[in-house]
């Protein structure tokens, strides 16, 4: 099956500065190694960048705002004020374009974006893999950040989710 890689709000704000995620440079680390591999066979990736409101740290064309990863001329970037990234007008109709059955996602907010997103998409009727170590939140409530991420992980794979090490994930 061909996959595209979808990156969800990998943007400045959550990987730099003071309001980055834990373990923001594994994270970092992760997700350039996906977005490697991914551009190297070929795989199409889209990116979808969250605008936030004013004086807020992604507020469109702030510092905070910026992809982590510029996209590839042929990459194409997506814009959106919901946490499912299927409310971005374009993208349903680009993935769909990639004749692709499957994505992977990788990003940010655990428990917001990427859930919303994996879920919308797999109700659209693609086949998702969330890549574990490549999607990061913030600690709340006495829980860790890796705690919050693991538990969005269970919930997604009992909805009938993939989940696979970032590491593992190959793309043909």
């Amino acid at each position: 099956m061909s996959f595209v890689l979808v990156f969800v709000d990998v943007q400045e704000n959550f990987l730099d500065g003071s309001g980055a995620v834990p373990d923001a440079a594994p994270l970092r680390g992760e997700l350039a190694a996906l977005l490697d591999r991914a551009r190297a066979t070929g795989t199409p990736v889209v990116h979808v960048l969250n605008d936030g409101g004013t004086g807020e740290p992604d507020e469109p064309f702030t510092p905070g705002w910026q992809p982590v990863f510029p996209a590839r001329e042929e990459e194409p970037v997506f814009r959106k004020t919901e946490p499912d990234a299927f409310t971005s007008p374009g993208l349903a109709g680009a993935l769909a374009l990639t004749g692709a059955r499957g994505l992977v996602l990788a990003g940010f907010q655990s428990e917001f974006c990427i859930s919303a997103t994996a879920r919308r998409a797999l109700g659209e009727g693609y086949d998702v893999v969330l890549a574990r170590g490549a999607h990061g939140t913030y600690p709340e409530g006495g829980a860790t950040a890796a705690e919050r991420a693991a538990d969005v992980e269970r919930g997604l794979e009992a909805a009938g989710i993939g989940i696979s090490p970032a590491r593992d994930i190959e793309f043909r």
